[in-house]
């Protein structure tokens, strides 16, 4: 009796031959009497009639093969199974190495058989719906139903639960900080270095060129004598580029000397062809930060001209340093004298510029040590 075997077509899949222990090619013999597991043979152990335990020559015995039609005369059931592994490991749509992986099939005879008896036959489409249904029915019953609520609770003003969850947001289900706001510092630093392979540095130079042509078409160069004028141009306008944001520095630093004469140096050594110099801050060895713009930050007309010139250099806000102003003044009338100690407990901030704050206000006479 011929029976569709259970495995695929690669024999490395089927379990091997209890005769001889070497692969099953189809057909083979499986014993209608022995088992689990199931008893196979070769054909040539069959035929020399092998006995093992209590496995018998003359037992029944059903002849596996899957060389027999079962949706269209011209597909045995072994290209079936070829043909639905192909689809699995090759995609659907890409009939060409369907064709080439079951290499009994053409790529039109494999989309037309595909698409007429697994995509369009009534047969499976009805088969897939039972199957639906009966899955909706299954957990129809288990299913949570949803109710909409206007307000997602919230804990009572001042609770012992609302001081827990401080700075939850109900409504985003979110916190506003995170729970671990630097978990990512561990990362900050990690340099991720690409592949500098041959390949892809072709690839860089290749894309890159390519990408300067395209900037020629657009421009509307169709020769490399336009291409070289073109270049030449570019050059020139980014260079009075340059010199119109240098210009607008000089104009943003023109009323701190100090920061014009960096500037000139700066300057005279791009005009000479040597890289920029940097200022150093004394013996640090630290590069010293630009001061501050004050144009436009509110406060900064409350300020007389020495406290702007203290705001740019130490790179405070007039608002900051009027509100650390006031609470160092007040602390001083009220003790009669600040001491730095005192004035760095009262503002919380780098104690360097604590420290240029205090003696610039014992300085211009506004408090007096203690």
């Amino acid at each position: 009796m011929d029976r569709l075997g259970s495995f695929s077509s690669d024999p490395s899949d089927k379990p091997p031959c209890r005769g001889c222990s070497s692969y099953l090619m189809e057909p083979y013999i499986k014993c209608a009497e022995c088992g689990p597991p199931p008893f196979f043979l070769c054909l040539q152990c069959f035929t020399r009639g092998f006995e093992y335990k209590k496995h018998q020559s003359d037992h029944t015995y059903e002849i596996m093969t899957s060389d027999f039609p079962v949706l269209d005369p011209s597909w045995t059931a072994q290209e079936e199974m070829a043909l639905l592994e192909a689809v699995m490991d090759c995609g659907f749509g890409n009939w060409q190495d369907v064709a080439n992986q079951m290499c009994t099939k053409t790529k039109e005879e494999c989309e037309k058989h595909y698409m007429k008896h697994f995509i369009n036959n009534p047969l499976f489409a009805s088969t897939l719906l039972n199957l639906k249904q009966a899955e909706e029915a299954k957990t129809a019953d288990t299913a949570i139903p949803f109710y909409s609520a206007d307000d997602p609770p919230r804990p009572t003003f001042d609770s012992l639960l609302s001081r827990d969850m401080a700075g939850y947001m109900p409504a985003r289900a979110d916190f506003i900080e995170e729970f671990d706001n630097y978990a990512e510092w561990d990362l900050r630093d990690i340099d991720f270095v690409e592949d500098d392979s041959d390949i892809l540095h072709v690839e860089f130079e290749l894309r890159r060129e390519i990408k300067r042509l395209q900037e020629y078409r657009t421009a509307g160069i169709t020769n490399f004598c336009s291409a070289r004028t073109y270049d030449h141009l570019k050059k020139t306008r980014e260079e009075e580029r340059l010199k119109r944001t240098m210009l607008s520095e000089v104009l943003q630093y023109i009323q701190d000397s100090s920061a014009c004469q960096q500037w000139l140096r700066r300057q005279a050594d791009i005009d000479s062809g040597l890289s920029p110099s940097v200022s150093m801050a004394s013996n640090s060895g630290r590069r010293s930060a630009p001061p501050l713009n004050l144009t436009g930050l509110p406060g900064t007309e409350k300020l007389n001209e020495r406290e702007k010139e203290l705001c740019q250099m130490v790179r405070l806000v007039p608002g900051a340093y009027l509100e650390y102003k006031s609470a160092l003044l007040n602390e001083c009338n009220k003790q009669g004298g600040l001491r730095l100690a005192q004035a760095r407990a009262l503002i919380k901030i780098d104690v360097n510029k604590t420290r240029k704050i205090y003696d610039f206000l014992i300085r211009e006479g506004y408090i007096t040590k203690a």
